[in-house]
């Protein structure tokens, strides 16, 4: 028995205008998830357990069976894992982006958050711009001063680390969910020890607003990387393992570093795929047959692609629907058949993590629509994989129990 989790990062959504009151699941065209959903089970499930932060930090740690009430220490940290980077007694963790901060003479607490990935920036245009700020004499010493380290990555998302740190008590808020607004009441605060962060917050912004790098990028009509913003704290974490949970190995397909990182803490093989880009550019063969490769050598994948996710955080609802669409026919159409065709019996598992709403380009913590099919079997229920859907199937309260679901230790019958 081979068994497939695939997750459609933020696909989930409530019904949009634009769409007749549609939802983009309700629109897409996606003839073999429909046609899984028919002959399996469709419910509804809570992924982000209140009060903690509705994102993929804390549904893909529901998802991967952990309760995010027990594990869930920041994002952070689950990201430092992916990258190989450990995390020491007292060391804090934190997301920092490259973001865009509108243009305008106003001070930088008036300007508004315009693009939380500066615009999706590639990975070259990120790395010159983190190491324009590395190599500034007075952002270095603000980084020393703070005791924090900054890991350079070739995207937006780059990684901090402050040693001897205490996070208790302030506030990191995620730029994602707060797009359009004004940055000032964003800012880290709830502490005198938050003052370091928002000063590399408005340094950085001194520094990357004209620099030449950033000017270059606005020449070609891009957005610019002028600014950095903290948020996605936590702290050294511990999962159990994978295996001795489930019985098996297996292996995480991503783009994303939280999901490799919480598949890596669980003692997963992280699998990386060139050209995957976490947008709606990536690179679908490749992310194909990364799948496959692995299915010959383990009983369980995982496949992840943020694409929905990020098109609803960039404001572009037909990419949303493109990018659910090719979800199903690039990668769930020809893995399907390949499994088929090999005669191999598999059970696979299909939800959003979490809803990103196409009204707010934020995340929502409602339960999502979860699908879960078997190759042996007809269930007869009939009907397709969207939010109403779901939501007349059975609930599930803590999506920590759906992998038991899949490989059968539990069941809802």
């Amino acid at each position: 028995m081979k068994y497939l989790l695939v997750i459609g990062d933020g696909m989930a959504d409530n019904p949009v205008p634009q769409l007749d009151n549609k939802t983009p699941l309700q629109t897409a065209n996606i003839p073999t998830i429909d046609r899984m959903a028919a002959r399996g089970l469709v419910g509804h499930v809570i992924n982000c357990p209140k009060p903690l932060p509705a994102g993929s930090e804390t549904a893909i740690l529901s998802i991967f069976g952990c309760d995010p009430l027990r594990y869930f220490t920041g994002r952070s940290p689950m990201e430092a894992a992916a990258a190989g980077i450990r995390l020491l007694p007292g060391d804090a963790a934190f997301r920092c982006n490259l973001v865009t901060l509108e243009d305008g003479d106003q001070p930088l607490e008036k300007k508004k958050i315009l693009s939380h990935s500066a615009g999706s920036i590639d990975g070259e245009s990120a790395l010159e711009s983190v190491d324009v700020l590395l190599s500034e004499p007075r952002f270095a010493k603000a980084l020393r001063d703070a005791e924090i380290e900054i890991h350079r990555f070739p995207a937006f998302r780059q990684l901090a680390v402050q040693h001897n740190s205490n996070i208790e008590g302030i506030s990191f808020i995620p730029p994602h969910d707060h797009l359009g607004e004004e940055a000032s009441p964003l800012f880290p605060s709830g502490s005198e020890r938050a003052k370091p962060f928002a000063e590399l917050m408005r340094l950085a912004h001194e520094i990357l607003d004209r620099h030449p790098v950033t000017e270059k990028r606005r020449a070609a009509g891009k957005m610019p990387a002028n600014g950095i913003w903290f948020w996605a704290e936590g702290t050294a974490v511990e999962l159990p393992g994978f295996r001795e949970q489930y019985g098996c190995g297996g292996a995480v397909i991503s783009a994303v570093p939280l999901v490799h990182g919480i598949g890596v803490l669980r003692g997963l093989e992280m699998v990386e795929v060139e050209g995957a880009t976490g947008e709606l550019d990536t690179n679908f063969p490749g992310k194909l047959e990364a799948v496959w490769e692995k299915l010959q050598e383990y009983d369980f994948v995982c496949l992840h692609l943020e694409a929905p996710d990020e098109c609803t955080h960039n404001g572009d609802l037909t990419g949303k629907v493109q990018a659910i669409e090719w979800l199903d026919s690039r990668l769930v159409t020809p893995l399907l058949d390949r499994l088929e065709n090999a005669g191999l019996s598999h059970r696979v598992l299909l939800l959003s993590d979490h809803k990103t709403l196409t009204a707010t380009r934020g995340h929502d913590g409602d339960p999502v629509p979860f699908l879960l099919y078997d190759s042996r079997r007809d269930d007869g229920r009939g009907g397709v994989y969207d939010e109403p859907a779901g939501e007349n199937g059975p609930f599930i309260q803590n999506g920590s129990a759906l992998l038991d679901l899949l490989f059968e230790k539990t069941s809802l019958s």
